[in-house]
């Protein structure tokens, strides 16, 4: 097992993925994020990335190589750490490593040309519409790992002005660039107030997020359930192709 130091290892490993190198978290030049390690063993290669959200261990390459590895790499960084790969390489993984345990499978789509979006009434917001688009996230996501205030999430993209049917104070809708790294921006948060849906209004915002990632990053990325189907129709229609990916991990014992 060979420990990689450097981005510009994984980028040539990773083979175009775009994953492995957003869970590289680098901010310019050769380095990685903070306490992120990546190794690498025949075909296979492997980043993990510690987060307050979940600490993510990305996986790619060739299924024999990748157990190997695996097994390698959760002894040295623990069993906090969630995999996350293609769908058939976590399934492979799942049945050969002792312990794991399938989690779900999601959609990671990315695109390397700007969707092109210039929608009126869409621009970055400012703090204090930052702070009043809170509201939609107590509501009607709150699951959502990008939230306003939270840490890494750069900033918020939403739609401003009059919109029929929209009600309180909080953008109709907004996006988030967050968490993203040099070669992979990342967008997250999307949500849409529920009087405002059916308008276009997410892809509005969607599209002007991802237009100003790949024209910063050179690609832009987000993770979406398999089970989202109006959100995956969305981000296909602006040029975003899917991969069916899976999750992994180590139960607590």
């Amino acid at each position: 097992m060979e420990e990689l130091a450097r981005l510009s290892d994984i980028e040539r490993t990773a083979a175009g993925h775009g994953q492995l190198i957003w869970t590289a978290q680098g901010q310019g030049g050769e380095s990685l994020g903070p306490e992120v390690r990546a190794w690498r063993h025949g075909a296979a290669v492997a980043v993990a990335g510690p987060s307050r959200q979940q600490d993510r261990l990305a996986v790619h390459g060739d299924s024999a190589d990748a157990v190997v590895l695996v097994r390698r790499v959760l002894e040295e960084v623990g069993a906090s750490y969630r995999l996350l790969g293609e769908a058939a390489l976590i399934g492979a993984l799942v049945r050969q490593v002792p312990g794991l345990v399938p989690v779900h499978e999601f959609f990671w789509m990315e695109t390397t040309s700007p969707p092109g979006a210039a929608p009126d009434g869409v621009r970055w917001l400012d703090a204090r519409e930052e702070t009043e688009a809170r509201p939609l996230f107590d509501r009607f996501f709150p699951d959502s790992y990008a939230q306003p205030g939270r840490a890494g999430v750069g900033r918020w993209a939403g739609v401003v002005g009059e919109v029929d049917g929209s009600t309180g104070a909080e953008p109709p809708a907004v996006a988030a660039d967050a968490w993203s790294a040099a070669g992979c921006g990342f967008m997250g948060g999307v949500v849409t107030h529920p009087s405002a849906r059916g308008r276009g209004l997410a892809r509005a915002v969607s599209g002007f997020v991802l237009d100003a990632l790949v024209h910063r990053h050179g690609r832009a990325a987000l993770m979406v359930l398999t089970t989202n189907a109006p959100a995956i129709a969305t981000y296909e229609r602006l040029g975003m192709a899917k991969h069916r990916f899976g999750a992994a991990h180590l139960p607590a014992r």
